[in-house]
């Protein structure tokens, strides 16, 4: 008996383990996609920058077994603020290539303030909660959820992707020089 309960107890600390490796990788590639939106000069590059930041929240509603979330997540933000965004490049007729002369000339100013406002979040987080576990509680009822979204609204929801695509492809022939 007692050594049943160790191999469970075993089995979820390399459940954890793989968790929190996990985080720390998506934490990565979401924080270099960050950088790079900030940083990139092509307009549309640093929107497909964002693209990896917004996905890298879904994966993280993944590992937080938050599936529904997590979808929620790509279909809002990926989906349709991201071609919102595109939208208004097109539209506002931007440069596509590089862009010279956007960048504040008091930038040298904003990371040491940055760091400071980072330190002073991180002080008051770890004051306030300090070794704080958030205790799962089970799988969430994701079907039920969506079964009372979709459901009645499904035929809504479909044709409000129409007109979105109908809205891409008109946006996409208003910005052209043809």
């Amino acid at each position: 008996m007692t050594a049943i309960l160790l191999a469970q107890v075993n089995q979820v600390d390399d459940v954890n383990v793989a968790l929190n490796v996990g985080f720390y990788i998506i934490a990565a590639f979401m924080l270099l996609g960050a950088v790079r939106v900030v940083t990139a000069t092509n307009l549309v590059h640093a929107a497909l920058w964002l693209v990896l930041v917004l996905a890298g929240v879904a994966a993280q509603y993944i590992l937080a077994a938050a599936e529904f979330v997590a979808v929620s997540q790509v279909l809002v933000y990926i989906g349709a603020v991201m071609v919102l965004f595109l939208f208004g490049i097109m539209l506002t007729r931007a440069q596509i290539g590089g862009e010279t002369g956007l960048n504040n000339s008091s930038w040298a100013v904003g990371i040491p303030v940055g760091l400071v406002l980072f330190g002073l979040l991180t002080w008051v987080i770890l004051d306030a909660f300090g070794d704080d576990l958030v205790e799962a509680e089970g799988p969430t009822p994701t079907e039920s959820i969506s079964d009372q979204v979709l459901s009645p609204y499904l035929v809504p929801f479909l044709a409000i992707s129409f007109v979105l695509l109908a809205a891409a492809i008109g946006a996409i022939v208003l910005a052209r020089k043809d």
